[in-house]
């Protein structure tokens, strides 16, 4: 996902993020054929929820959109520190829509998050950027996203997940993409196949994260984008991390690493 966040820069500097939207969807459709066709092909693909994977894309679109849009808005560091409360988040939906567990360990992660957010806005303290409101609702979508994903792994495959992802949502883009289409030049295209591709076989391989454990447990996992994405933004884009946003940062961070404590066999829930 680091790669969709460069890829993301590049291109919504110069192209609209619908039309960065859409592209992504109908390349990734096609260079996602391949797995499409080794589990069964189009027959395989075929669905009892198609519901559920309707709702599912709706958020993540949202959610997508609204992220690409803070990417223009705001510093990366500050961007994907407020994009890690998606788990805090993916918490209580869980809890109530997928039947998990909340207990102190997940209630301690949501407190700390949210201080961390509190930090690194400062409403009150400093001039509200919009920026730092859109990406914390590109989280919430994301969040609702990530629980419907869970919920689909269910009973279907990673890969029928991720063929109607990149389907619907080449659907839902199309208008809103022609409103606003310009003709990408040629030293965008590189750009445009790798936010392809990440955004499609990222979320493959989130997907087949989901399968195997809790969503509280795997969106934590690449924590690590934090540190690297304040890097590239510090490296690339001449953005400077200030004392309050990597305090934020850490207490958001912290309350991920709160959330991945397992507890001990004989410890209650």
């Amino acid at each position: 996902m680091l790669g969709m966040t460069v890829a993301g820069r590049e291109v919504t500097a110069e192209l609209s993020v619908l039309q960065l939207m859409e592209l992504r969807s109908v390349l990734g459709f096609f260079m996602f054929l391949p797995p499409v066709f080794l589990a069964g092909g189009f027959k395989a693909m075929k669905t009892q929820r198609m519901g559920a994977h309707i709702s599912r894309n709706i958020a993540h679109y949202v959610g997508q959109a609204l992220w690409l849009y803070a990417l223009t808005l705001i510093p990366l560091a500050h961007l994907i520190s407020i994009e890690f409360t998606t788990p805090i988040w993916t918490a209580p939906l869980a809890v109530v829509f997928l039947g998990e567990r909340l207990n102190a360990r997940k209630l301690g992660a949501l407190v700390l998050g949210l201080i961390g957010v509190m930090i690194i806005v400062r409403p009150g303290a400093t001039e509200l950027d919009p920026g730092h409101l859109v990406v914390l609702a590109s989280a919430l979508a994301f969040a609702a996203s990530l629980v419907l994903v869970k919920s689909l792994t269910r009973t279907e495959t990673v890969v029928c997940i991720i063929f109607w992802m990149l389907a619907i949502q080449s659907i839902i883009g199309l208008i809103p993409a022609l409103a606003t289409w310009e003709w990408p030049r040629a030293a965008l295209w590189p750009w445009i196949l790798t936010a392809a591709f990440c955004g499609s076989f990222g979320h493959y391989c989130l997907a087949r994260a989901l399968v195997h454990a809790d969503a509280t447990v795997v969106v934590p996992m690449d924590f690590m984008r934090l540190p690297l994405t304040a890097l590239i933004g510090y490296l690339f884009y001449n953005e400077s991390i200030d004392l309050m946003t990597a305090l934020g940062a850490g207490l958001i961070l912290c309350g991920n690493l709160v959330n991945l404590q397992r507890r001990p066999a004989h410890a209650p829930a």
